[in-house]
C-alpha cells in the first residue's frame, strides 16, 4: 500500500484516504501552517469539527493551497462534524451550511454527528432527540449534496443499528476512540459486518489530551492511564522495524483496516506520522502488541451523563 493510493472505499463508492491530519486543539494560527505542511507532505484528508473553532482557518489554508496549485479540490477529503446543538431538531442543515461557509467549500467529503446526544445551544439542557431523528437530518443533507458521505462519531453499536434500521442513507463511517490500550474489537467487527468504515482517533493514546481546556478556560480531570507509547512491546517492535513508537501505533490501527488522524502542528512530526507506508505489522506482531490486554476509554464524554442517548451509559455504572 503506497501513500498515494492508500484509501478505504466507503459503501457508496467514495474513496477516503487512510491517513488524515487531526486538528483538535490546533489554534487557528497554528492550523493554517499545519494544513499546508500536511498537504505538501502528501496528506489529502483534513479532519475538523465545528466545536474545534478552527474551520475558518482551515478554509483559508485550503483556499491558499488551491490557488497555489498544490492540489485540486477533488483531490482533498475534508471531514467536519456537527456538535451537539447542531443535532437538535431542524438545526443540522444550517450548521453544515455555516461550516461550509467557514471552510469556503460547496460540500464536505464526510459529515459526522460528533456525538449521538443533542443539546441546546449552550449545552445547559438535554434535547431528547432520538438518534433516528438525528440520522434523518443526515440523510437529508446527504441527499441535498452538501456532503459526499455521512457518518457518526462516539456512537455505540446499538445507536448505529437504530440509524441503519430506518432504511435511509447508510452510515458510511464511524469515528471512534481506538488505540492499542482501547482496541474496540467489538465495534470494528460490528462495523465490518455492516460495511461501515472505521476511523480511529487518539491512535497514539492522546498524550496531549491533558492540556485541553474548555472554551470556559476550565481544565478537565483525566483518569490516570498507562501510556500506549511506552508499552514494552511497542518499544521492542519499534526497534525491530527501525520505526518510532508512534509509527508502530499508527501502523497498528492501519493494519486493522482503520483510517487514522494523527494530530500535530510540528512539521517534523506531521511528516513522521505520514511515513508509515514502508512497513506493516504481521498478525503475530498485532497479537504480541495486544498481550497487554489493556482496555480503558480515555474520552468518557461525561457531559452525556443522564442524556437518553448517552452512548457510554453502560460503562458509567
Amino acid at each position: 500500500m503506497s501513500s498515494a493510493t492508500a484509501s478505504i472505499k466507503l459503501s457508496n463508492g467514495v474513496e477516503m484516504p487512510v491517513i488524515g491530519l487531526g486538528t483538535w486543539q490546533s489554534s487557528p494560527a497554528e492550523v493554517i501552517t499545519a494544513v499546508k505542511t500536511a498537504v505538501k507532505a502528501g496528506y489529502r484528508l483534513i479532519d475538523t469539527a465545528s466545536v474545534y473553532q478552527n474551520e475558518e482557518a482551515i478554509g483559508t489554508a485550503i483556499k491558499e493551497l488551491l490557488e497555489e496549485g498544490v492540489v485540486k479540490r477533488e483531490e482533498l477529503f475534508i471531514t467536519t462534524k456537527a456538535w451537539t446543538h447542531e443535532l437538535a431538531p431542524g438545526k443540522l442543515e444550517g450548521g453544515l451550511r455555516e461550516s461550509l461557509k467557514k471552510l469556503q467549500l460547496e460540500y464536505v467529503d464526510l459529515y459526522l454527528a460528533h456525538m449521538p446526544a443533542a443539546f441546546n445551544d449552550d449545552m445547559s439542557e438535554h434535547i431528547a432527540s432520538p438518534v433516528e431523528d438525528v440520522w434523518r437530518q443526515f440523510d437529508a443533507v446527504y441527499k441535498a449534496g452538501l456532503a459526499k458521505a455521512v457518518g457518526v462519531s462516539n456512537w455505540n453499536n446499538d445507536q448505529i443499528s437504530r440509524a441503519l434500521a430506518l432504511g435511509l442513507t447508510p452510515v458510511h463511517n464511524s469515528q471512534v476512540e481506538l488505540h492499542l490500550y482501547f482496541p474496540q474489537h467489538d465495534h470494528v467487527d460490528f462495523c465490518k459486518k455492516h460495511n461501515i468504515s472505521v476511523t480511529s482517533y487518539a491512535t497514539l493514546g492522546s498524550p496531549g489530551r491533558v492540556n485541553f481546556t474548555l472554551p470556559t478556560g476550565q481544565k478537565l480531570d483525566w483518569a490516570p492511564a498507562p501510556s500506549d507509547l511506552q508499552d514494552q512491546n511497542v518499544l521492542a517492535l519499534a526497534e525491530k522495524t527501525h520505526k518510532t513508537p508512534a509509527q508502530v501505533l499508527l501502523r497498528y490501527a492501519l493494519d486493522r483496516g482503520c483510517a487514522i488522524l494523527p494530530k500535530s502542528i510540528q512539521e517534523n512530526r506531521i511528516k513522521e506520522n505520514f511515513e508509515v507506508f514502508d512497513f506493516s505489522l504481521t498478525e503475530e506482531d498485532i497479537a504480541k502488541l495486544e498481550e497487554s490486554k489493556n482496555s480503558q476509554r480515555l474520552f468518557l464524554q461525561d457531559f452525556m451523563t443522564g442524556h437518553p442517548e448517552d452512548a457510554f451509559a453502560a460503562e458509567r455504572k
